[in-house]
C-alpha cells in the first residue's frame, strides 16, 4: 500500500452520503457461496483491499467472478471442498484468515497459509488448539501466520475458546456445514461479538447452507439430518450498508455537520449499529428517517458506552468522547490488542498529539473531554481507522492536522477521503512516496 501523507484542515461539512458496503456481511457471503458452490449475484459488492483479498483466494480456488455492466458481483463457485489450492494467501483482512482457514482444510490437502504485514502480527493460535481435533495438523510459528495445514477437517463435538474473536466462530460453523456436520455441537466459551455470529447463521441461511440449531445462546448443534439440496438458478445477495464506517460519519455530523447518511439497515445485526445509542446519549442531534439518517451538532456531554462486542467503535467514540464536556468511559479495549495496531495505545498516542487526555485502565478507556482538540501531526501505524479516526478529529481542531500513511484507509474504505472532500472538508498538500 502506498504511504501517502495528508492534511486535513478544520471546517464544517454538509450534504448526503452513501455509506459503502460492509466488508464483514460482503466477505461472509462470498464465503458462504464457496461452501455451498453454485452460483450467486451480489448487488453492492465491495471494493475494499479485504473484500479483493476474499475475491482472489476464491479465484484461485477455481471460483469465476466478474461484474456485469450493473456493477452486480456474478460468481460461479466450485465448491469449497474440491479446491485445489496448495497455497492461499489472505492480504491483511484477519476476517478472511480466521473465516477461510477451516473452510480450506474441508479440501483434505496440505495448504501452505500466508499474510501480509499486520495481519501476520495477529495471533491464530485458535487453529493449534481446535483443528488437531477435528483431524487436521497445523503447522504454524508461535500462533501467528505463515503456517500450513494438512487433512480434511471431519466435524467433532468440541468445546471452544471464543474470547478472542467472534470470527472463529464464524470459520468453524461454515466448516461444519460445508463438511455436512451431524449430530455434533459447537460450545463456545467465553464469546464476544455475539452479533456478528448472530449475521454468519443469516447468511449461512440465506446461502442455503446447513443451519445449526442455536441450542443456548452459544451452543450450536448440527441435527442428524442431511444438508439441504443445491438450489437450482442464482442465489441473489445485496450487501448492506457498513455501520463501521458509518459511524466515523455519524460522528463527524454531531461535531460538524449536519450530515446524512443513506445506506443503512436500522435493523441490521452489525453490532457497530450501537453508535447510534452512544451518539443520542452524548446530546447529538439524530433524526431516524426511512431512508436516511441525519445527525448535526449540539452541545455534547460525556458519555458511558461499552464496545466490548463492537471494538471497531473505539476510533470514532473516542473523539466524539474528547468533544464532549467531561468524562466519557468506553468499555472493551481488551479487544483493541490485536488490531491492525494495538488500537487501544494508538487511539490514547495519536488523539494525544492533538491535546486530548485519555487513560486506559483495566477494559475501560477513560476520555477527558474538555470540547477541544488542537491541530498537530499523526500517523495512522497503518491502520485503517486510525486514520479516519484522525481525519475525522481534525474537523474541529483548533488547526490542520497531518495524518502520515493515510493511504491505509484503503484496506475498508478506499474512497473514504473522497467522500469526505465531497461533504467540503478542505484538505492542505499530501505527498505520495
Amino acid at each position: 500500500m502506498q504511504e501517502k501523507t495528508l492534511t486535513v484542515q478544520p471546517g464544517s461539512l454538509h450534504g448526503t452520503l452513501t455509506v459503502p458496503p460492509s466488508k464483514s456481511v460482503m466477505q461472509r457471503i462470498c464465503a458462504a457461496v464457496w461452501v455451498r458452490g453454485g452460483s450467486a449475484c451480489i448487488t453492492n459488492p465491495g471494493n475494499s483491499a479485504d473484500d479483493l483479498a476474499m475475491l482472489e483466494l476464491m479465484k484461485a480456488a477455481g471460483c469465476i467472478i466478474h461484474t456485469d455492466k450493473q456493477g452486480k458481483l456474478l460468481i460461479q463457485a466450485v465448491k469449497a471442498d474440491h479446491h485445489t489450492l496448495d497455497s492461499a494467501h489472505f492480504g491483511e483482512s484477519g476476517l478472511a484468515a480466521r473465516m477461510c482457514i477451516p473452510i480450506l482444510a474441508l479440501g483434505g490437502r496440505d495448504v501452505d497459509l500466508d499474510a501480509h504485514d499486520s495481519l501476520a502480527k495477529r495471533p491464530m493460535h485458535f487453529f493449534e488448539k481446535v483443528l488437531p481435533r477435528l483431524g487436521v495438523s497445523v503447522s504454524m510459528q508461535e500462533g501467528h501466520l505463515p503456517a500450513t495445514i494438512s487433512g480434511r477437517l471431519t466435524p467433532a463435538n468440541v468445546t471452544v475458546d471464543g474470547s478472542l474473536s467472534s470470527q472463529f466462530i464464524t470459520g468453524l460453523l461454515m466448516a461444519y456445514a460445508g463438511a455436512d456436520a451431524r449430530d455434533v455441537t459447537i460450545t463456545v466459551l467465553h464469546p464476544v461479538s455475539r452479533p456478528y455470529i448472530g449475521l454468519t447463521l443469516e447468511i449461512m441461511l440465506a446461502a442455503g447452507l446447513k443451519v445449526p440449531e442455536r441450542r443456548s445462546e452459544d451452543t450450536f448443534y448440527f441435527n442428524d439430518s442431511e444438508a439441504p439440496p443445491l438450489r437450482p438458478g442464482i442465489t441473489e445477495f445485496t450487501v448492506e450498508g457498513d455501520w463501521s464506517a458509518a459511524a466515523f460519519w455519524l460522528v463527524a455530523g454531531a461535531i460538524a455537520g449536519p450530515i446524512s447518511i443513506r445506506g443503512l439497515d436500522v435493523f441490521s445485526v452489525q453490532a457497530d449499529k450501537a453508535v447510534l445509542t452512544a451518539l443520542m446519549d452524548s446530546g447529538a442531534a439524530v433524526s431516524i428517517e426511512t431512508k436516511q439518517i441525519t445527525v448535526s451538532p449540539a452541545p455534547l456531554r460525556a458519555f458511558q458506552a461499552k464496545a466490548t462486542d463492537s471494538p471497531d467503535l473505539f476510533p470514532a467514540l473516542a473523539v466524539l468522547a474528547c468533544y464532549a464536556v467531561g468524562t466519557s468511559v468506553i468499555e472493551g479495549i481488551g479487544r483493541l490488542k490485536n488490531k491492525e495496531s494495538n488500537r487501544a495505545e494508538t487511539i490514547r498516542l495519536e488523539l494525544g498529539r492533538l491535546g486530548a487526555d485519555i487513560s486506559l485502565q483495566d477494559d475501560y478507556m477513560v476520555i477527558r473531554g474538555t470540547g477541544s482538540l488542537h491541530g498537530g501531526a499523526t500517523l495512522s501505524h497503518n491502520d485503517h481507522r486510525i486514520a479516519m479516526m484522525c481525519a475525522i478529529a481534525a474537523l474541529r481542531a483548533d488547526a490542520a492536522v497531518i495524518i502520515g500513511d493515510a493511504g491505509a484507509v484503503g484496506k475498508s474504505y478506499p474512497g473514504f477521503f473522497d467522500d469526505l472532500a465531497s461533504l467540503g472538508a478542505a484538505f492542505g498538500e499530501d505527498e505520495t512516496t
